[in-house]
């Protein structure tokens, strides 16, 4: 009934299998991946027929992770799957980036490509295994893919590179990278850092790469099996749409691109489309879409050789240059902490937001129930390029605001010594050109504004590349005309000494390491000269939150007192509340943090807490309350809840016949530790007046 092809291959030390042929068999591609026990099944569809009103390729990548995999049950009222998560969004974006610059411009059938973890064992990552077995979906799929694709993870603990790690192996490393691309070249890298030096980073690229050079061979072997007929792509000839537009636009386009402000640019392009659309609008022989297609080609030309030829860039900067930038710290005043980054025509206003443990994000995923204490939320409105549009988070959203993510992450100081929530977000105000490292610099001043005790401050620099043959340019801080009609955005993120996130895409089939070792080094010095700038405004933490950020401390209690401060029924742990006008918040391994408004209160439920958990010391005088009279004394309590015994020998230098002759019920006296009996704490009020 079934005709099944299957491929294996061991790669550092663990056998990764692809199978197709059994399951999704009307699928263009369909195959079955498994490493360990987790299994993904991708499967990918293209449309037959092109949709004549588009001039894009409408690849979709869905990425999906089902509980049942895990063997889970989603939480909540609603028991299924339902939108995607953010890390499903980010794997559907690093799955969709390498592949989607290997298919022909001219190809812009639908293609749906469907990555879906089934199973799932909690060390062997889905990621990586949902790159490989999309990319073997499409190789085996007969479409026009320029593939195949491999990737891998790659670690780096005690000094050494480690390939594919697992989840627990990567709790101990200084590098989280993921690298995919061709057998020649490297399309895709995406990586959280903890001060890598560019050589580490490079060599880390490099051991990827060869690490999945192996998968590559063994797709290639499965596709030789059991490839479809390939598709027929047919390419419309417009070199007469061409020649004509060369001859009649070339000369205002050039003038266009020879104006630095953007909307002025702008505005002189879009007259030059509206003239090439008007030039060919009774010419049935050429769609709108085929004399934009043209058009666009004829823009990419002149820049591209202006560069490439006269290193000459549109706003007349040199290929290493970077924009003016201005940095402002505390504009906003009832915010923790805010800064104005402005980078040229991209421009950023960033907010931090301290919180409490409560603030925690919850994430519910395959690994289970997990706690974020750091967010960073990314708005980019349709105003801020002069345009009308969608309000609302999408992927370009999720994806740009966890790349700066993961260049703040390294930076930030551990719980124990900081115990806030952070939560940061950047509304981009301006945007021409790599407005995510602008995120990353007003992240890091937005931080220290805040007094957040940060590492170091943290910037970034986004670099482009022109290339035509064995000739290059690698352009620093990158406009965005320059990354739309370029080859590459390379987004380097760091401190002055190292590398703390590196993400790239390629639009063409590859680069060499030469142009990547280049793209590093220009980074670099990018990144110092924008450190430099953002230290006028502000060089280091401030030495304490802001006035308006609530005043928060952390101490550790025994965990046999957690339930001393939290009482019966949370009553001491409210009373505490109520006194102090402080948040209390304690957990099971009896760490107690306390959020106020202001010092005094902080401190009033500080005092509290140590009074109801403070171990009563030998020969020590304490404040204390007569709460209950004996005829042989009187118990006191002190230290909060604890309670004493006062002997009637021990309550004055005289002889006493009735405890109610010296103290009453209620009475505030002075009460020394002078001995334990069995756990019970033994007092004198007369040793205390001594």
């Amino acid at each position: 009934m079934f005709k099944i092809f299957k491929k294996e291959v061991e790669v550092a030390g663990k056998k990764i299998s692809l199978e197709t042929g059994k399951i999704a068999r009307q699928a263009d591609g369909a195959i079955i991946a498994t490493c360990g026990e987790t299994v993904v099944l991708a499967t990918v569809v293209g449309a037959k027929k092109v949709n004549p009103d588009i001039d894009y390729f409408p690849l979709s990548v869905n990425y999906q992770e089902k509980y049942y995999a895990a063997g889970k049950i989603p939480g909540g009222y609603f028991k299924r799957e339902a939108r995607p998560t953010e890390s499903e969004t980010l794997i559907s974006r690093l799955i969709d980036r390498p592949i989607r610059p290997l298919f022909p411009d001219e190809f812009r059938n639908e293609v749906q490509l469907l990555p879906t973890v089934i199973s799932y064992d909690k060390e062997n990552e889905a990621d990586i295994l949902s790159i490989i077995a999309s990319s073997a979906a499409l190789a085996i799929s007969g479409m026009p893919f320029m593939g195949p694709v491999g990737a891998s993870r790659v670690g780096f603990i005690g000094g050494k590179y480690l390939l594919n790690p697992t989840k627990k192996e990567l709790e101990n490393s200084k590098l989280d990278l993921v690298v995919a691309g061709t057998k020649d070249a490297v399309l895709m890298v995406e990586s959280e850092a903890k001060g890598l030096t560019e050589q580490q980073m490079l060599d880390a690229v490099k051991f990827g790469h060869e690490g999945f050079v192996p998968i590559i061979k063994m797709i290639e072997e499965l596709a030789k099996e059991c490839k479809k007929p390939n598709w027929v792509v047919e390419k419309k000839d417009l070199s007469e749409v061409k020649k004509k537009l060369e001859g009649e636009f070339t000369k205002d386009l050039k003038k266009a691109f020879s104006i630095k402000d953007k909307q002025e640019r702008s505005n002189l392009i879009s007259d030059v489309t509206e003239k090439a659309k008007k030039l060919y609008e009774e010419d049935e022989n050429f769609s709108e879409l085929d004399v934009m297609h043209e058009l666009k080609n004829l823009e990419k030309g002149i820049v591209r050789t202006d560069i490439l030829k006269n290193k000459n860039r549109i706003d007349g900067r040199g290929l290493s240059d970077v924009r003016p930038i201005k940095c402002e710290v505390g504009i906003l005043p009832r915010v923790h902490g805010s800064a104005l980054f402005t980078r040229g025509e991209t421009q950023a206003i960033v907010t931090t937001t301290l919180g409490t443990s409560d603030d925690e994000q919850r994430i519910e995923s395959l690994e289970g129930l997990q706690r974020e204490r750091f967010m960073l939320h990314y708005n980019f409105p349709p105003f801020s390029v002069g345009e009308t549009g969608r309000i609302g988070t999408g992927r370009r959203e999720i994806g740009h605001g966890k790349l700066a993510w993961r260049a703040i992450n390294s930076s930030l100081p551990t719980k124990e010594s900081f115990p806030y929530t952070f939560r940061i977000v950047s509304e981009i105000t301006e945007s021409n050109g790599s407005s995510s490292m602008a995120t990353v610099c007003g992240s890091s001043l937005a931080l220290m504004d805040a007094g957040v005790p940060i590492k170091e401050p943290v910037a970034g620099i986004a670099m482009g590349l022109i290339k035509e043959g064995d000739d290059f340019s690698v352009l620093s801080d990158i406009l965005g005309d320059e990354d739309h009609l370029g080859d590459m955005d390379f987004k380097v993120a760091g401190t002055k000494d190292g590398i703390t996130s590196l993400q790239m895409d390629i639009k063409i089939t590859g680069i060499t390491f030469e142009i990547m070792e280049q793209a590093l080094k220009q980074a670099k010095d990018g990144r110092v000269h924008i450190l430099n700038e953002m230290n006028k405004a502000l060089s280091k933490s401030r030495d304490d939150v802001g006035k308006h950020t609530p005043k928060m401390e952390k101490i550790t209690v025994e965990k046999k007192d957690i339930a001393t401060v939290i009482g019966k029924g949370g009553a001491t742990i409210r009373e505490i509340v109520e006194k102090s006008g402080a948040k209390v918040d304690v957990n099971d391994e009896g760490e107690v943090t306390v959020a106020a408004p202001d010092e005094d209160s902080r401190n009033k439920a500080m005092q509290m807490i140590k009074d109801l958990t403070a171990k009563a010391e030998l020969n020590k005088i304490y404040n204390g309350k007569v709460m209950k009279i004996m005829e042989f004394g009187a118990f006191v309590n002190f230290l909060g809840k604890q309670d004493g015994l006062v002997h009637i020998s021990e309550l004055a230098d005289k002889r006493v016949a009735k405890v109610t002759d010296v103290v009453k019920e209620g009475d505030e006296v002075k009460v020394k530790v002078i001995g334990f009996d069995r756990g019970k704490v033994k007092l004198s009020i007369k040793q205390a007046a001594v």
